[in-house]
């Protein structure tokens, strides 16, 4: 497999500090009480009897192969050894009710994806006249069953999602189906399926799977409206491919980029970054999610690059994906910017979506918005608890014989690095809230070796010693390699400024016409101009303004920000600083980190852009 980097195993890393405290609270709420055994409602769907007369088209099947996948990770992470008995019980559970045919989902036989539809009609968002996520279902339940055997090596596992991948080739390779009649948004619902096609052919190693992945790309390239590949590799914006989902797209990207591994066709990893810079670039909030949804009858689509909204949405599973394709691209490339943005996601939008009891979760998250936490069979509850469960692994990673260190904050790590034995490795830091950490180094035995710290793209003046001694100098937005012969008890002193960030957006609208002479004319009808703050990798956000206001219009005093902007300790008692700007002609304003304003509670607001008074004519 073509990759730079090994992440840590699960149960290697151990995250502290909030993240540590949002995975807590991911083990003891949503994994240890939403699915307990096969009564609990997400699992009773498969049934027999609720399969026989499930004619709704629903999506709630995915839940089961979700809850597989981060409970496997959780259980092996913590050993708990309740939760790892509650994983293996749910499992057989399932492959006990597997069909010979490999079918394991929650459709009666007329509505299974193995069945050719009536032709698609033209609608916005592309999909089939019979509405299904058959396929969508199968696809987690291959990746839940594969995690569970990498983790456990259950056999039965294994064997199931092997089943149902063999389903898949049957179908898709020798049946000839086109999958992309199988899914909304232009088929993106159902070419998912590349992802597991390739996870099977990368824990089996059988050719079939990755001809089945390469089938179901050829077919989405033959689809007009969707044509993933090639659109990507032209630079289309995200917005316009299929209709522009964010979930799905991403998802697909995911599966590009593990189609690269896997074959090292260098224009699959190509189009995956094409589209990961230009998400990055326009489509991100603040926070690291991944928006859109304004003015369009979607909420979970890209809007045009060029569309600025502060009420714009963020779908907790487009999060996720999101985290996921940073993670994807961090084992292929090992660059620091796709650990620099699972970072941004994971400190703002996707703990700012989490509850402190980690059972509730937000759908959707605005900049500009109240929290709601979510209804029993919402999608993000599930894939927030997937993401969570990723992190930890991609913290530390081996590379050519070097430590990386990807993710900044408490932690513990563990690696076995040829020629030095066990290396244990701690941060002790309050970051995100602090800009000091200190990385202790522990060989089992003193050996040469290279030590990679990721340096933020935002910590410009960044320094770092080892022991006494300064290291070379620290470049924002890279790894800093230290090689040296390291020993037990040598300690790295890192060193972040974390000076308040100020961001500036513009919500505007330009006309474009031609004058009588011929010449071209951009007039500008509409422009509104917000402001946003940072420290740090944290976003920060205030609640309702004077207690009752959605949004005020500032004006700020001239000069540089140093003069009403400053940084001071949470008056609150919770870790980490507080921004107080001072505005002219009203009382100043306190910023707090997005995933903790308003208290975390269900129905507070929070408001991370300001907007700014015009200039005056």
């Amino acid at each position: 497999m073509n990759a730079a980097l090994t992440f840590a195993r699960d149960g290697d890393v151990t995250l502290g500090g909030i993240l540590g405290a949002a995975l807590d609270a991911n083990a003891a709420g949503r994994l240890s009480t939403f699915i307990v055994d096969e009564t609990s409602p997400a699992i009773a769907l498969f049934a027999p009897e609720h399969v026989r007369a499930n004619d709704t088209g629903d999506w709630y099947g995915e839940h089961a192969g979700k809850w597989l996948y981060a409970a496997s990770k959780a259980a092996a992470r913590t050993r708990d050894a309740a939760l790892t008995a509650r994983v293996r019980r749910v499992a057989d559970w399932l492959i006990a009710r597997q069909e010979s045919s490999g079918y394991l989902g929650t459709y009666p036989p007329a509505r299974r994806f193995m069945q050719p539809q009536p032709p698609k009609p033209v609608s916005w968002n592309g999909e089939p006249a019979v509405r299904t996520w058959d396929l969508w279902i199968h696809s987690y339940l291959v990746l839940g069953f594969l995690e569970l055997h990498r983790h456990f090596a259950h056999p039965g596992a294994l064997g199931a999602a092997r089943r149902i991948g063999d389903l898949c080739h049957e179908t898709f390779v020798r049946g000839g189906l086109d999958v992309t009649e199988l899914g909304n948004h232009h088929g993106l619902s159902a070419t998912v399926l590349m992802d597991p096609a390739v996870e099977l052919f990368f824990a089996t190693g059988e050719a079939r799977y990755l001809e089945l992945a390469q089938r179901v790309l050829a077919q989405a390239e033959r689809n007009p409206q969707l044509a993933l590949l090639s659109r990507a590799l032209a630079g289309a914006d995200a917005s316009e491919i299929a209709t522009g989902k964010a979930y799905q797209l991403l998802w697909n990207l995911v599966a590009l980029a593990k189609l690269h591994r896997a074959t090292g066709e260098a224009r699959h990893l190509e189009a995956a970054v094409k589209l990961w810079r230009n998400v990055r670039d326009h489509h991100l909030t603040l926070g690291g999610g991944p928006w859109g949804g304004v003015a369009h009858r979607s909420r979970e689509v890209f809007n045009p690059a060029a569309v600025f909204s502060p009420i714009g949405y963020v779908e907790t599973c487009s999060t996720m994906a999101w985290i996921a394709l940073n993670r994807e691209l961090l084992v292929i490339t090992g660059e620091a910017a796709y650990a620099e943005e699972i970072e941004r996601s994971a400190y703002n939008d996707l703990l700012g979506a989490q509850a402190p009891n980690g059972e509730d979760w937000c759908y959707y998250s605005f900049p500009n918005g109240r929290r709601v936490h979510t209804t029993y069979w919402r999608c993000c509850k599930s894939s927030g608890a997937m993401a969570l469960e990723d992190l930890p692994a991609c913290a530390y990673a081996l590379a050519d014989g070097a430590i990386q260190v990807n993710l900044l904050g408490p932690s513990h790590a563990r690696l076995a690095l040829p020629g030095a034995g066990a290396v244990r490795l701690e941060q002790a830091t309050l970051y995100p809230f602090d800009g000091g950490i200190r990385l202790r180094v522990q060989p089992e035995r003193p050996a040469a070796f290279a030590i990679r710290v990721r340096i933020p793209a935002w910590a410009d003046g960044a320094r770092v010693r080892v022991g006494a001694e300064p290291a070379a100098a620290a470049v924002p937005g890279r790894h800093l390699e230290i090689q040296r012969t390291w020993s037990a008890g040598d300690v790295v002193d890192i060193t972040l400024p974390m000076t308040p960030g100020v961001h500036r957006r513009r919500h505007r609208n330009v006309q474009e016409s031609v004058a009588p002479d011929g010449a071209a004319i951009r007039q500008e009808v509409m422009s509104h101009e917000y402001l946003a703050l940072t420290q740090g990798p944290l976003a920060f956000a205030t609640d309702l303004i004077d207690g009752f206001k959605t949004e005020e219009t500032l004006r700020l005093p001239a000069g540089p920000a140093e003069r009403w902007l400053d940084s001071r300790d949470a008056a609150d008692g919770e870790p980490g600083a507080e921004l107080r700007l001072r505005p002219e002609g009203r009382a100043p304003l306190t910023f707090r980190p997005y995933y903790r304003a308003g208290g975390r509670r269900d129905g507070a607001w929070r408001l991370t852009w300001m907007s700014l008074a015009p200039e005056p004519a």
